[in-house]
């Protein structure tokens, strides 16, 4: 991997609308150390449309985003779109994140291991390395840069340590969790064309993830009453009743029908050294 530092074109620097509004002092922190090292074209973009066309315009400088989750897989999916245009398939597009928003919104920048601190994301967006990175690209052009879900996983509800008796009176109320029926998905998962789960057996949870670099999807199928079932695969086809699902811990659907195939190091992103 070759080091980043500041590119000949100098940086374009994106900033995200509801970034602004929410943490304005994040956001000054950012551009003012952005500004001090690089060649930096500050765009205070008022809407989605807006962002795109700075985003188009950017020649030959590298995007820095500043923004929650949503803002990066924006910025990923429109420089994915771009790359289908042109026909061709050059080297991924490297990017920067500066991650402002609340804690709920940068659960993707964390997992990326992009620093949760302006100041620190902002220098390694001047002086950083670019770590190439897979992604999943489905059929309506989305982009999926850590992983998707359908279904709602598995989670356990705490107890506190009441009183004997009001123990006693909450299991009179309330019904056995053992007896209480999950919701399940009549879907049928297909990994490179093999089926892994058909229809007739109900689907509690759909786990799909990147692999990270150079390796295919990585897919765990939980099924009412079985155990899981595993596989990897370059394209995951998942069809059946209306469904929702979660690409990036972002709410997508209703659909019948998707397909999501990887892409190899599509994207690279700029990480501290």
């Amino acid at each position: 991997m070759s080091q980043a530092g500041a590119p000949v074109g100098g940086l374009l620097v994106l900033v995200d609308p509801v970034a602004r509004r929410l943490d304005g002092e994040s956001v000054r922190i950012a551009k003012d150390v952005l500004s001090a090292g690089a060649a930096a074209k500050i765009c205070l973009p008022d809407s989605q449309e807006e962002f795109a066309r700075a985003l188009a315009r950017r020649g030959h400088r590298r995007p820095v985003v500043v923004g929650d989750d949503r803002a990066l897989v924006r910025v990923v999916g429109l420089l994915q779109r771009e790359r289908g245009a042109r026909r061709r398939d050059p080297q991924g597009a490297v990017v920067s994140l500066v991650p402002v928003g609340p804690a709920a919104s940068l659960g993707l920048a964390r997992t990326l291991g992009v620093p949760q601190s302006a100041v620190l994301a902002a220098r390694a967006a001047l002086d950083g390395v670019p770590h190439p990175r897979d992604l999943l690209v489905d059929d309506s052009d989305g982009v999926v840069l850590g992983g998707l879900r359908i279904g709602v996983p598995r989670r356990t509800v705490p107890v506190t340590r009441w009183g004997g008796t009001y123990r006693s009176l909450l299991r009179t109320l309330l019904p056995n969790p053992a007896a209480v029926a999950r919701p399940v998905h009549r879907l049928r998962v297909e990994v490179d064309g093999v089926v892994l789960a058909d229809v007739e057996h109900p689907v509690e949870d759909v786990a799909v993830r990147t692999g990270g670099l150079g390796g295919p999807a990585e897919v765990v199928v939980r099924l009412a009453g079985a155990p899981p079932l595993t596989g990897c695969a370059e394209a995951v086809t998942v069809s059946g009743a209306d469904f929702r699902y979660r690409a990036d811990h972002v709410l997508a659907g209703p659909v019948r029908r998707r397909t999501w195939t990887v892409r190899r190091a599509a994207w690279s992103l700029t990480l501290p050294r």
